[in-house]
Protein backbone atom coordinates (compact mmCIF):
# COMPACT_ATOMS: atom_id res chain seq x y z
CA UNK A 1 0.00 0.00 0.00
CA UNK A 2 1.28 3.49 -0.83
CA UNK A 3 0.58 6.84 0.54
CA UNK A 4 0.79 9.28 -1.05
CA UNK A 5 0.15 13.15 0.09
CA UNK A 6 -0.23 16.45 -1.53
CA UNK A 7 0.87 19.73 -0.45
CA UNK A 8 -0.86 22.53 -1.70
CA UNK A 9 -0.52 26.14 -1.95
CA UNK A 10 -2.25 28.40 -0.12
CA UNK A 11 -3.92 30.58 -2.87
CA UNK A 12 -4.53 26.98 -4.95
CA UNK A 13 -6.57 25.95 -1.42
CA UNK A 14 -8.33 29.09 -1.65
CA UNK A 15 -9.05 29.01 -5.44
CA UNK A 16 -10.77 25.19 -4.68
CA UNK A 17 -12.48 26.44 -1.84
CA UNK A 18 -14.12 29.35 -3.60
CA UNK A 19 -15.14 26.80 -6.43
CA UNK A 20 -17.01 24.73 -3.91
CA UNK A 21 -19.08 27.23 -2.48
CA UNK A 22 -19.61 29.08 -5.85
CA UNK A 23 -21.21 25.19 -6.91
CA UNK A 24 -23.30 24.87 -4.12
CA UNK A 25 -24.85 28.54 -4.13
CA UNK A 26 -25.37 27.85 -7.86
CA UNK A 27 -26.76 24.31 -6.59
CA UNK A 28 -29.61 26.58 -4.08
CA UNK A 29 -30.40 29.07 -6.05
CA UNK A 30 -32.04 27.07 -8.91
CA UNK A 31 -33.39 24.96 -6.56
CA UNK A 32 -34.95 28.36 -5.02
CA UNK A 33 -35.77 29.52 -8.42
CA UNK A 34 -37.61 26.36 -9.95
CA UNK A 35 -40.99 26.77 -10.33
CA UNK A 36 -43.17 24.22 -8.37
CA UNK A 37 -44.38 22.09 -10.42
CA UNK A 38 -48.55 22.20 -11.45
CA UNK A 39 -50.46 19.03 -10.53
CA UNK A 40 -51.15 16.36 -13.38
CA UNK A 41 -53.88 14.82 -13.70
CA UNK A 42 -54.41 11.97 -15.83
CA UNK A 43 -57.61 11.79 -18.01
CA UNK A 44 -57.43 8.42 -19.90
CA UNK A 45 -60.13 6.57 -18.79
CA UNK A 46 -63.84 7.35 -17.51
CA UNK A 47 -62.52 6.23 -13.72
CA UNK A 48 -60.02 9.27 -13.38
CA UNK A 49 -62.24 11.67 -15.26
CA UNK A 50 -65.03 10.48 -12.71
CA UNK A 51 -62.28 11.09 -10.06
CA UNK A 52 -61.45 14.22 -10.54
CA UNK A 53 -64.74 15.33 -11.02
CA UNK A 54 -65.26 14.16 -7.86
CA UNK A 55 -62.94 15.36 -6.15
CA UNK A 56 -63.60 19.01 -6.93
CA UNK A 57 -67.17 18.70 -5.50
CA UNK A 58 -69.22 18.04 -7.97
CA UNK A 59 -71.80 15.13 -9.07
CA UNK A 60 -72.28 14.40 -12.84
CA UNK A 61 -73.66 11.94 -14.52
CA UNK A 62 -71.57 8.52 -14.94
CA UNK A 63 -70.64 9.31 -18.11
CA UNK A 64 -69.88 12.30 -20.92
CA UNK A 65 -72.61 13.99 -22.41
CA UNK A 66 -70.47 14.65 -25.01
CA UNK A 67 -66.57 14.88 -26.51
CA UNK A 68 -65.21 16.91 -29.38
CA UNK A 69 -62.50 17.39 -31.00
CA UNK A 70 -61.33 20.66 -31.27
CA UNK A 71 -58.16 22.47 -32.66
CA UNK A 72 -57.29 25.74 -30.46
CA UNK A 73 -56.75 28.47 -32.58
CA UNK A 74 -53.16 29.67 -33.11
CA UNK A 75 -53.94 33.33 -32.94
CA UNK A 76 -56.43 34.02 -30.18
CA UNK A 77 -59.50 37.12 -29.83
CA UNK A 78 -61.08 38.43 -26.51
CA UNK A 79 -62.97 35.37 -25.77
CA UNK A 80 -59.90 33.19 -25.93
CA UNK A 81 -58.21 35.57 -23.68
CA UNK A 82 -60.75 35.93 -21.42
CA UNK A 83 -61.11 31.93 -21.46
CA UNK A 84 -57.31 31.43 -20.56
CA UNK A 85 -57.22 34.23 -17.80
CA UNK A 86 -59.72 31.88 -16.05
CA UNK A 87 -57.73 28.48 -16.77
CA UNK A 88 -54.14 30.58 -15.27
CA UNK A 89 -56.63 30.89 -12.16
CA UNK A 90 -56.93 27.25 -11.51
CA UNK A 91 -53.27 26.70 -12.13
CA UNK A 92 -53.40 25.91 -16.11
CA UNK A 93 -51.92 28.12 -19.31
CA UNK A 94 -53.61 27.33 -22.80
CA UNK A 95 -51.22 29.11 -24.34
CA UNK A 96 -48.56 26.56 -25.49
CA UNK A 97 -51.68 24.19 -26.48
CA UNK A 98 -52.13 27.02 -29.77
CA UNK A 99 -52.70 25.00 -32.90
CA UNK A 100 -53.04 21.81 -31.02
CA UNK A 101 -56.23 19.54 -30.94
CA UNK A 102 -57.88 18.78 -27.75
CA UNK A 103 -60.24 16.67 -26.56
CA UNK A 104 -63.49 18.74 -24.75
CA UNK A 105 -65.62 16.05 -22.34
CA UNK A 106 -68.57 17.99 -21.33
CA UNK A 107 -71.08 16.63 -18.07
CA UNK A 108 -74.39 17.92 -17.04
CA UNK A 109 -74.18 18.81 -13.48
CA UNK A 110 -76.39 17.18 -11.05
CA UNK A 111 -75.61 19.25 -7.60
CA UNK A 112 -75.26 22.99 -8.50
CA UNK A 113 -76.93 24.82 -5.98
CA UNK A 114 -79.60 27.05 -6.82
CA UNK A 115 -80.15 25.84 -10.43
CA UNK A 116 -83.49 23.73 -10.28
CA UNK A 117 -82.93 22.97 -14.06
CA UNK A 118 -80.34 20.78 -14.04
CA UNK A 119 -80.32 20.98 -17.67
CA UNK A 120 -78.32 24.17 -17.92
CA UNK A 121 -75.20 23.25 -15.65
CA UNK A 122 -72.60 21.61 -17.19
CA UNK A 123 -68.85 20.82 -16.90
CA UNK A 124 -65.59 20.85 -19.00
CA UNK A 125 -63.04 19.24 -19.26
CA UNK A 126 -60.05 19.95 -21.66
CA UNK A 127 -57.89 17.05 -21.88
CA UNK A 128 -54.56 16.72 -24.28
CA UNK A 129 -52.11 13.79 -24.05
CA UNK A 130 -54.14 12.34 -21.78
CA UNK A 131 -53.55 14.73 -19.50
CA UNK A 132 -55.87 17.74 -17.63
CA UNK A 133 -54.96 21.46 -19.46
CA UNK A 134 -58.32 23.17 -18.05
CA UNK A 135 -61.77 23.11 -17.94
CA UNK A 136 -64.82 25.10 -16.46
CA UNK A 137 -68.12 24.68 -15.21
CA UNK A 138 -70.95 27.10 -16.78
CA UNK A 139 -74.56 27.63 -17.15
CA UNK A 140 -75.96 27.73 -20.64
CA UNK A 141 -78.80 29.58 -19.95
CA UNK A 142 -79.36 33.25 -21.58
CA UNK A 143 -76.66 35.52 -19.48
CA UNK A 144 -75.46 32.69 -17.90
CA UNK A 145 -71.75 32.48 -16.52
CA UNK A 146 -68.73 30.37 -16.13
CA UNK A 147 -66.48 29.64 -12.97
CA UNK A 148 -63.47 27.57 -12.61
CA UNK A 149 -63.63 23.53 -11.78
CA UNK A 150 -63.45 23.70 -8.14
CA UNK A 151 -66.88 24.09 -6.26
CA UNK A 152 -67.02 26.76 -3.80
CA UNK A 153 -67.73 25.87 0.14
Amino acid sequence: MFIRSVKLKKPALWLILAAVILAAAVILLVGAVKKPDKPVYSMNTEAERQRFIEDMGWKTAEKYSECRSVTLPEEWNEVYEQYNSLQKQQGFDLEKYKGRTVEIYTYPVLNYEGHTDKDCMQLTLMVCGGELIGGDVCCTELGGFMQGLRKAE
